[in-house]
């Protein structure tokens, strides 16, 4: 079974981040640290990385971690079909079980069938109203993924997205704006405010985000507000 990400490894590689960029301005190694953690911090992933579209309006990868992912991504964009490629058109998350059991793409799935690779999950970079590209994982063996890694990968997927149209239109460096330092501040406040409720009451990560967005509908409020509420030692009502 799929295991809960560590709570503080969001955190720690946001933080890298922004140290990153603030020096070296070097937003493709902010995008790779992103892949690398989501590949170790989910369980049975052997490669991750980014689907996104080069300054010509190809199809590319960006910040994989390991060969794999580079031939089954460079598979989709050949063929035009694939989960990512799904994932991506759809602005929706994609889940595979089993790849070679898996109909919807028959030649990606073909074509692939001697890589090791056995289940996807894939989630869109949505920045503003558009997907701008698509984030995945490979894993080596069947059901290796599940309906909480489809919220890890969105975990990640987040700040990737708003790193990438930071500079999307641009080719000189960028350092953080204040939108962006915001935008990431805000998923290590909620994931922080999960790791509180995991230990109070003595929940999963995943059930911790769940209560999370359960009292953000009933106050009609946002995840920030409740996550910063809960920081403060302040609870928010019910919890």
């Amino acid at each position: 079974m799929p295991q809960h990400l560590p709570i503080d490894e969001l955190s720690s590689v946001i933080a890298r981040i922004q140290g990153l960029l603030l020096t070296e301005e070097k937003v493709d190694s902010a995008v790779s640290l992103l892949a690398q953690a989501a590949k170790e911090s989910v369980p049975g992933t052997i490669g991750a990385g980014i689907s996104l579209l080069d300054t010509r309006g190809r199809r590319t990868s960006s910040g994989y971690t390991d060969g794999v992912v580079e031939q089954a991504d460079a598979a989709q964009y050949r063929l035009g079909e694939g989960p990512c490629l799904t994932a991506w058109a759809a602005e929706k998350p994609v889940l595979v079980e089993d790849v070679h059991a898996d109909p919807r793409w028959p030649q990606w799935r073909d074509s692939i069938r001697e890589l090791p690779i056995r289940s996807v999950v894939s989630a869109p970079l949505i920045a503003g109203k558009e997907a701008i590209g698509a984030m995945k994982l490979y894993a080596a063996t069947p059901s290796s993924y599940d309906a909480s890694s489809l919220r890890l990968v969105q975990l990640f997927a987040a700040p990737a997205a708003t790193l990438l149209s930071h500079v999307q239109g641009s080719e000189a460096p960028h350092k953080m704006t204040e939108g962006l330092q915001s935008s990431l501040q805000s998923r290590d406040v909620i994931n922080r405010a999960c790791g509180v409720l995991m230990e109070r009451l003595g929940i999963t990560h995943q059930a911790a985000l769940q209560e999370l967005m359960k009292q953000a509908r009933q106050e009609r409020s946002t995840l920030l507000d409740v996550g910063e509420s809960i920081l403060a030692g302040t609870p928010a009502s019910g919890i």
